[in-house]
């Protein structure tokens, strides 16, 4: 019984990290904003300082009393691609001539959580500030005369914007421009030019920035970019948005970093927030949420096969309303790019100008997806998707929980086309391989608890000599076949089939608004919501409940059933304190599981549910198969077995201790 209860408890403690991990106690709503600091360099430092108030004419002064300034063109938003599905186009992009930079991007296949008046979903928005501002994503920021030490500020500048074009074949341009120009004189010193293009049927989209030197002089320049930002919290519960950034190493292997909201709210200096990888190519730095990304990927220079021209790629946390605990949901999550100084030739040289080509993944986080393209699959996409591991190293729970997930989206193919049924039949699949196992298991727990009284004997007998006490206890466990060990092995093998089912289960963008029945489990990724209701705040413990969840409710009783058919153990009638014990377990977790999982996604809740009723089933077969096998040894027969030939024999009886 010790044995099971340390199991149990080990059990639910795993459960509970996967509940706060899942955000039961998070209450904070998806919609966010947040602050960003200006970014000022001046020659190889970096200064973080507010930003500057914003005039009509942007302008910096040099040393030498030299001015430069850009001047603003008419505010003016374009649109590429479409919301229509027919369209081709897999999302709408709302550029900005402020910065140059991606407003607003909405997808086209993908709708948002409102169950009333679902809208295209909203993968990249605007960071609001408290002064009313925006930063964008994608906007060209501080542009740096490394030589002069002064830099311009883009992102408050509004760049001339020219009409969205559309060619033959269908990809879409929208071009815009900015000329640096000496005020006193008016003469042009530096031309900057941003082109995005989408194409149907694609998730790509391309950002070339081409810096053009005017000046009758060589110039030394960099500039420094936003990456993507703005992704919202599309996980129900938990907040899933990381910062992630991919290197490959010399031998070819792909690995990534990884800052969640947690560590870079907690980072204090610039160099904390770097995403570096000693020995490793930068590969691409991406903005993700719990089902979709923001890649952004720097192609390297002709003849390279990695990008080294970006020499800085730091994560940004938002707190806009400055909250201590960061929680209130306003919180964003960012990227800074830093480019590496070029110098280019004096006007109409060849080398006076160049050009940064970047492109960028908005889509799902599908591992189908990944491995169908070629340049997703090289560049190892796959790093952007995560798996609840827990106690167990991501090397094993990451390709099992793949391999759930392919199994899952071929079954959904080859006949249900229903994820719900396809999750029921997972489980019993599963149920049906560990048969064997958890049988020995439950046959081994129910030959302890016949065993009980002769093991509390021998602890008696021998309580002054431990080693005489563990010989005989085990002398005693291998003369009855039975085994300690057994009673949780099949648990610990069956652990990491179980997270990387939960994983699965629960970050599969196929399940995001897979519907089970029409008229109740409309989505899998979200609480079942039989009956929708205002928010109730549950006194004491702070919850908001928004919905009758029955799932949780069907959970708890198979929970008791099950807690039912477990075997009891028979020391628990000497010993009141195990009696007590067992009592407490069939109370608690029939309690427990539907209150710690009664928000999570019902896609979860179901297969729980329908995993502990299976359970149930497979407890009560092997329960009579334990009553036939113990009603048989006591007629003084043993069960048939292939050397017997099918004939029951009479069994031999056995000493106790051997001699």
């Amino acid at each position: 019984m010790r044995y099971l209860i340390l199991v149990v408890a080990g059990f639910c403690i795993l459960c509970g990290w996967l509940v706060v991990e899942s955000g039961l106690f998070d209450d904070s709503s998806q919609a966010g904003r947040g602050i960003i600091l200006l970014q000022n360099v001046a020659g190889n430092q970096e200064v973080e300082t507010p930003d500057a108030p914003e005039s009509n004419i942007q302008k910096l002064e040099a040393v030498d009393s030299t001015t430069f300034g850009a001047d603003n063109a008419p505010t003016r938003t374009i649109t590429l691609g479409s919301v229509d599905p027919r369209s081709g186009y897999k999302f709408q992009l709302e550029l900005s001539s402020k910065g140059a930079a991606i407003k607003k991007a909405l997808f086209s296949e993908f709708k948002d959580r409102d169950y009333k008046n679902p809208q295209p979903l909203v993968i990249i928005s605007p960071i609001r500030e408290r002064d009313g501002s925006e930063i964008l994503a994608m906007a060209s920021t501080n542009f740096v005369f490394v030589q002069r030490q002064l830099q311009l500020p883009l992102n408050r500048l509004d760049w001339k914007s020219f009409d969205a074009e559309t060619t033959n074949n269908g990809p879409q341009t929208a071009r815009f421009e900015a000329i640096i120009k000496r005020e006193d004189t008016g003469d042009p010193v530096m031309k900057l030019t941003k082109i995005y293009k989408i194409s149907r049927d694609s998730y790509l989209l391309d950002c070339d920035v081409t810096i053009e030197n005017l000046a009758a002089t060589e110039q030394k320049v960099r500039f420094n970019m936003a990456g993507p930002s703005g992704l919202g919290r599309e996980a129900f519960r938990t907040d899933m948005r990381k910062i992630v950034a991919a290197f490959r190493n010399s031998q070819g292997q792909i690995s990534s970093v990884k800052f969640d909201k947690k560590k870079l709210s907690r980072a204090g200096s610039p160099d904390e927030r770097q995403l570096t990888q000693p020995g490793g190519n930068f590969l691409w730095i991406a903005a993700v949420n719990k089902y979709f990304a923001a890649i952004l990927v720097p192609r390297p220079d002709e003849g390279k096969d990695y990008c080294d021209w970006i020499t800085n790629k730091t994560g940004r946390f938002y707190n806009p309303d400055g909250d201590v605990k960061a929680d209130n949901g306003d919180e964003m999550l960012g990227v800074d790019l830093t480019a590496a100084s070029s110098t280019l030739a004096a006007t109409g040289q060849a080398d006076s100008s160049k050009t940064y080509n970047f492109q960028l993944y908005l889509g799902p986080k599908d591992k189908s997806l990944f491995d169908k393209n070629e340049m997703y699959k090289n560049l190892g996409f796959l790093q952007t998707i995560d798996f609840m591991g827990c106690c167990c190293p991501e090397r094993i729970i990451s390709p099992l929980a793949f391999g759930i997930l392919a199994l899952m989206k071929w079954m959904h193919g080859f006949w249900p086309h229903n994820y719900g049924i396809v999750i029921i039949i997972l489980v019993f699949l599963m149920r049906l391989v560990m048969h064997p196992i958890t049988k020995k298991s439950q046959v081994s727990m129910s030959k302890m608890s016949t065993l009980a009284p002769k093991a509390e004997e021998i602890k008696k007998k021998y309580a002054n000599n431990k080693t005489e006490m563990n010989k005989q206890m085990m002398a005693l466990y291998r003369e009855q076949g039975a085994s300690p060990i057994m009673g949780f092995l099949p648990m610990l093998v069956q652990m990491p089939i179980w997270i990387a089912l939960w994983s699965a289960v629960y970050a599969s963008i196929d399940l995001r608004g897979a519907a089970f029945l029409p008229f109740w489990i409309t989505d899998l990724s979200v609480p079942d919501a039989l009956v929708r209701f205002s928010t109730v705040t549950v006194p004491l413990l702070g919850w908001k409940i928004q919905s009758l969840n029955l799932l949780p409710i069907l959970m708890g009783v198979a929970f008791y059933l099950q807690q039912q058919l477990m075997p009891t153990q028979a020391a628990a009638s000497t010993n009141p304190q195990m009696a007590q014990q067992q009592k407490m377990m069939k109370i608690m977790m029939p309690l427990l599981f539907p209150l710690m999982l009664y928000t999570a996604p019902s896609g979860v809740n179901l297969y729980i549910m329908a995993s502990t009723f299976a359970g149930v089933i497979e407890q009560h077969v092997i329960r009579k198969h334990i009553q036939k096998k113990k009603e048989a040894e006591s007629k003084g027969l043993v069960a048939a077995t292939s050397k017997t030939g099918g004939k029951v024999k009479k069994k031999k009886p056995k000493p106790f201790f051997k001699t």
